[in-house]
């Protein structure tokens, strides 16, 4: 099929995130302005400086057959359950081809990870060392490897277009919904299921990110650790979870009669290419990507009334994605509302995109933005309309939402959605 630039819309979503096994109750979560963040009670985090996460709130054991959740990791569980309910949520009753209305050569799946299976790794190389070579699952390679969600995916819905996972850090999420954007709109797929997925919650993990001073140590108040743009933020935490889109084309998803839930608009791309953990201090790597976004959309800076920023809770972060909204919006930013659900949810790593986009969403649909919490004074140097404690209501008419992914290695990736 020659290229096209095709209109693609969201026709399905579904999520299990620290607040929530589903959309509606991480939606009401959000909203309520609830952390998802508890003290980590395993006897192996009595050794370690962080002692607190975000773990999803319905464990995947309680929806998924024993049989098949054995032989998966618990990021392709995650990744299936949300998949599983964005793909019913878009008015498919059954997989491509069960379900005449998809064909399975134009359906395709992209999840990505930022570590992949790296708990079964972990987990196994410990039963390799303890308990000997026989007792290692023959299980263990599909489990761990990165792309073992997408593979997943592709075979719960029967995708045959291509099955993808962008690995970039905490930009992961958002850039396999844009790369799905793509081959909708390019005519490599009719179809796309994408998203971001992660599961790192494990010792090795917190011990290196907190010994890099990334993480959050407050131990005693967990639900408050999280506090993006806070003058007192001192890192982020730690979540898990999936967040699952399905993107469609108009013209597809208006020949099966399915309701879409907004536009999405397009992706915006860049590398700081400044240091392999430090953001770029100025902000000018993130400024590309929103200017890259501008440049290959229709999107008017004056119809963006809502930013879901990455804002993960650290000094520098924070302030780095504010910097590059001044750059690029300037007096534009007035009328931007900006909010960090990571302040509730934790961070998911490469799962973030995938359930930030899904709440950036929701919030263009409801016109409804869900707040920041647990700031108490905001950084005079974040000089943007933060919405705090409470949900902003957003304007009627045309408008149009983003949603900030920035990962370490310099990877930046800036989706925009509008209402339909």
């Amino acid at each position: 099929m020659s290229p096209t630039n095709r209109t693609v819309v969201v026709t399905g979503i579904g999520a299990t995130t620290p607040l929530g096994g589903d959309v509606a109750s991480t939606w009401e979560g959000l909203l309520a302005g609830r952390s998802g963040v508890r003290p980590l009670t395993e006897e192996w985090a009595e050794q370690l400086p962080v002692q607190i996460a975000a773990r999803v709130a319905v464990e995947p054991g309680e929806i998924l057959p024993r049989p098949q959740a054995r032989k998966l990791d618990r990021s392709a569980q995650f990744a299936l359950i949300a998949a599983a309910e964005a793909w019913k949520d878009a008015g498919f009753t059954a997989k491509a081809g069960e379900d005449a209305s998809v064909d399975p050569d134009r359906l395709g799946a992209v999840i990505a990870s930022g570590i992949g299976g790296v708990t079964t790794l972990l987990d196994q190389y410990d039963v390799l060392r303890e308990k000997g070579v026989r007792r290692v699952s023959p299980h263990t390679v599909p489990m761990l490897m990165p792309n073992g969600p997408a593979a997943n995916v592709s075979l719960q819905v029967n995708a045959r277009a291509g099955a993808h996972t962008p690995v970039s850090a905490c930009a992961s999420g958002a850039e396999a919904i844009g790369y799905a954007v793509e081959m909708i709109r390019t005519g490599r797929a009719d179809v796309v299921i994408a998203g971001g997925t992660e599961a790192a919650i494990h010792p090795l993990p917190i011990a290196a990110f907190g010994n890099m001073m990334a993480m959050s140590k407050e131990n005693d108040n967990p639900e408050g650790a999280s506090r993006p743009f806070d003058t007192t933020r001192n890192g982020f935490v730690l979540g898990e979870g999936a967040g699952v889109v399905v993107l469609e084309s108009a013209e597809h998803a208006a020949a099966r009669g399915a309701t879409a839930y907004a536009e999405a608009v397009g992706q915006g791309i860049s590398a700081d290419a400044h240091h392999i953990t430090a953001p770029e201090p100025t902000g000018n790597g993130i400024a590309k990507a929103l200017e890259n976004l501008l440049k290959g959309s229709d999107l008017d800076p004056s119809e963006i009334q809502y930013v879901n920023a990455h804002a993960t809770s650290t000094p520098m972060g924070d302030l780095g994605e504010i910097k590059a909204l001044h750059k690029v919006f300037g007096p534009d930013l007035d009328h931007m509302a900006v909010s960090s659900t990571k302040s509730m949810t934790g961070h998911l790593l490469g799962g973030a995109g995938g359930i930030e986009s899904v709440a950036t969403i929701l919030s263009l649909k409801h016109r409804l933005a869900p707040p920041t919490i647990n700031i108490t004074e905001l950084d005079p140097e974040v000089t943007a309309d933060i919405i705090r404690d409470e949900p902003r209501k957003l304007p009627e008419g045309r408008i149009s939402a983003l949603n900030d992914s920035f990962g370490f290695g310099g990877h930046n990736v800036v989706l925009a959605f509008r209402t339909v």
